[in-house]
């Protein structure tokens, strides 16, 4: 199997830096805020903010799961993500959050296949429940479609989607809502999940995708942890049973972890640090399509 470094700092709510600012004729900040609130998360706990934040940057993101599965040849494949046409089902902020978080995961896909007839239609569902939730006056859509409009602003456009979420996240916390954080963070983990190990069951020559699948199994860990802050929550607990389930199926799954001392090289003219250490996923493909049967059953119920 393949060496690789498993994680990468990147904060997956590519979803979120895309929203639109509230529209003209918006509710009053109290009135939105009392309107937003789950009656059951009222008396829930208080997660510190370093705590999600640390665990945030320790998650891929769905935008750079999306760019790697264009780069191995793997094809656009509309049928994969959540219809636009499901928005009317959401009708509480559980199910919102969820789903803002997985559409984030469809529309930063679409975008990296350059198709923006249905990057439009996923824009306008994602304006539409982070107005819900109160969270769509954090985004200048100008400026974030004219980086996403072209590949090589994908570094400004990760700083960016960096700032707005640990904005979003630091609001939510003030107001008790941190919850909501974790579900958008779930929701499109989940999201880009499915459509990760799709790809890999249809090309089971490809060891990279088999990896990225693999080695979400210290990412679930974190996603456990949040999720079990909440266990006294029908909703919460529900997510929490199905992730434990989905980790019961990573137990095969080895992730081996070689250290070598780092060395300095000089490129340009310049001294730079080179880590020589490295991780080895072991999986095989009876391990991807029992994970993937895992996470396209969460993920049904998530949308649905």
């Amino acid at each position: 199997m393949a060496k690789r470094n498993v994680m990468r700092s990147l904060i997956p709510m590519i979803a979120l830096v895309l929203l639109a600012a509230c529209s003209s004729g918006k509710k009053s900040d109290e009135q939105a805020f009392l309107e937003s609130q789950d009656t059951a998360r009222d008396n829930g706990p208080t997660i510190p903010e370093e705590v999600i934040g640390s665990i945030l940057q320790q998650i891929p993101s769905p935008l750079e799961i999306s760019a790697m599965l264009k780069e191995s040849g793997s094809r656009y494949e509309p049928g994969l993500l959540n219809s636009p046409d499901n928005l009317p089902k959401y009708n509480s902020n559980y199910k919102k959050a969820l789903n803002l978080g997985v559409f984030g995961t469809d529309l930063g896909y679409t975008n990296i296949y350059q198709k923006s007839k249905d990057g439009i239609q996923y824009l306008s569902s994602i304006k539409s429940l982070a107005n819900d939730l109160n969270i769509g006056q954090f985004f200048d859509i100008e400026t974030i479609g004219r980086l996403a409009a072209n590949s090589k602003n994908l570094d400004s456009l990760l700083l960016i989607t960096t700032q707005n979420f640990n904005n979003i996240n630091g609001y939510l916390q003030n107001q008790r809502r941190e919850h909501l954080s974790v579900l958008l963070l779930t929701g499109g983990w989940v999201e880009a999940m499915n459509v990760v190990s799709q790809a890999a069951l249809a090309t089971p020559s490809n060891k990279e995708l088999q990896e990225k699948v693999g080695e979400q199994k210290i990412i679930i860990e974190k996603l456990i942890l949040l999720l079990g802050f909440y266990k006294d929550d029908a909703n919460m607990a529900g997510l929490l049973k199905d992730m434990q389930s989905l980790m019961a199926a990573y137990e095969k799954i080895n992730i081996v972890y070689t250290y070598k001392e780092s060395t300095v090289e000089v490129v340009n003219g310049v001294a730079v640090i080179k880590d020589n250490s490295s991780t080895t996923i072991q999986i095989t493909k009876e391990d991807v399509k029992s994970i993937s049967a895992l996470v396209g059953a969460m993920r049904d119920r998530i949308i649905g």
